[in-house]
């Protein structure tokens, strides 16, 4: 009988008649019903922009739904954070982050009833955000690195501890009961002896994540092929590392996002190249690749493509209750869901128009938020009454994105694009001077030498060396 149910020939549309039966008759226990609904894929076909949140004044870099899903973070390049109400679709609360340039990352501590907020931004500090019952904020810096900082990890369910990664391949450990960090590692390319540890020799990290399952195992990923697992317990090496088999030979590649789903499988995606799926026992290299005799007997990835990674630091995440489908932003401007089993693709919108970059699923229900390089939010929901197909052009866009992954050539710029581009050239620029004047007349809170701005892409040649020039980009994680 339930073979029958999810005959994979039938209409995706029967199997939702089918699940609200079984409730009606009370053969599907409420959570299982919920759940089956969620992961329908004939919803997921419904899903269409439900609205837009409105209030930034620079691209939006970073989005995060809190526990319960009802508001949502974000941060951007005016250095704001914002605080949204979903349902109302309205602002609740907006602060200066006290940051000096772009906000990469802004993450809600749990168990602070929505009030504490850590972000991180270009100009390489970690900040704390309390918010207060009568709505004031007030914020100071808790760290430092010496370049971007992309990427916060939060140790599940806990509201005090933290972890940051910056491009200058160092690993840090906030614990706010101290308001200190603890430098833990700085992450260094792979070699022989697996001991060359330089420090103008680094890995810069784009990309950090904890095991939901076990928090002491988080891993990391930045400017090489190859994402490492370590233990918390131990920094001596990696635990484990995983890359494609195909990319163990290549020296142009690296890592923009990961993350886990609730299974600890481990999904990468790369620049210029593919999304990957790992399971949490199979395909791993061991604590350094380079003492593989042979990766013939590994176990081939699932991947996922179609879509374009190229031009900016973008994230990939999980949809579904139980982690069912796989999602992210794409160059060409569209958000692309494949189904997690199987890569098959199921759903492409169009959700800016120049680039998504960031994709954040809702902690419950089947609703998601996207972001990039317009100056808004959008949310996403299952309103559509029919069955939305896929893009009628659809096979001219995978083909245009496969052909610039092929060919590592940047997309054409339109002219609406360049001038957002020169544009923020220009803030930069007098953002930067502003920077050193004020630090030349406060001397005291950033004393450390200043990484000069950043650059497109955060990556420039296959050595992984920095550009020369002071090339700025609108860079979304």
């Amino acid at each position: 009988m339930e073979s029958n149910v999810y005959d994979k020939n039938r209409d995706p549309s029967q199997h939702e008649i089918l699940e609200v039966f079984k409730r009606e008759i009370g053969f599907n226990p409420p959570r299982n019903f919920s759940r089956r609904i969620s992961a329908s894929e004939a919803l997921v076909k419904r899903i269409d922009l439900a609205g837009k949140l409105n209030g930034h004044e620079g691209c939006v870099n970073t989005i995060e739904f809190n526990h319960c899903g009802d508001h949502l973070v974000s941060g951007s390049d005016d250095r704001r954070v914002m605080f949204w109400n979903v349902a109302t679709k309205s602002l609740v609360l907006s602060y200066a982050s006290g940051h000096v340039d772009n906000i990469f990352q802004a993450r809600i501590m749990p168990f602070t009833d929505d009030r504490t907020i850590v972000t991180s931004a270009a100009d390489g500090q970690v900040r704390l955000g309390q918010i207060a019952e009568n709505g004031n904020v007030q914020t100071k810096k808790l760290g430092k690195h010496h370049g971007r900082v992309h990427k916060l990890a939060v140790e599940p369910g806990s509201p005090h501890i933290f972890y940051s990664c910056g491009e200058d391949g160092l690993v840090q450990h906030f614990d706010l009961r101290s308001n200190s960090s603890t430098k833990l590692f700085c992450c260094t390319p792979f070699t022989e002896l697996n001991h060359n540890h330089s420090s103008s020799n680094t890995i810069r990290l784009n990309s950090i994540i904890i095991d939901p399952r076990n928090p002491n195992f988080f891993s990391i990923g930045g400017s090489d092929k190859y994402a490492r697992l370590y233990d918390i317990r131990n920094f001596d090496q990696p635990v484990n590392t995983f890359c494609p088999k195909h990319l163990t030979e290549t020296h142009d590649v690296h890592i923009t996002g990961m993350s886990y789903s609730n299974t600890s499988e481990l999904l990468i995606s790369y620049n210029d190249e593919l999304i990957y799926l790992f399971q949490k026992n199979n395909g791993g290299l061991g604590p350094n690749p380079l003492n593989v005799m042979s990766s013939d007997d590994l176990e081939d990835p699932q991947v996922y493509c179609g879509h374009r990674n190229s031009l900016t630091v973008k994230g990939v995440s999980f949809f579904g209750p139980n982690c069912e489908y796989v999602m992210s932003g794409s160059d060409c401007g569209h958000i692309f869901i494949w189904k997690k089993k199987g890569g098959r693709l199921v759903r492409v919108m169009e959700g800016d128009r120049r680039i998504v970059n960031q994709v954040e699923p809702h902690p419950s229900i089947p609703v998601l938020a996207s972001s990039g390089l317009e100056k808004n939010v959008k949310l996403w929901v299952p309103v559509s009454d029919d069955i939305l197909p896929l893009p009628h052009d659809l096979q001219e866009i995978v083909e245009s994105n496969r052909r610039g992954r092929e060919d590592h050539s940047r997309v054409t710029l339109t002219p609406d694009v360049i001038m957002h581009v020169l544009r923020l050239h220009r803030r930069q620029a007098l953002a930067y001077i502003e920077r050193r004047r004020n630090r030349d007349e406060l001397g005291s809170d950033d004393e450390e030498e200043d990484e000069g701005d950043g650059y497109v892409m955060g990556f420039s040649d296959a050595d992984g060396s920095l550009d020369d020039g002071n090339s700025t980009e609108c860079n979304i994680v």
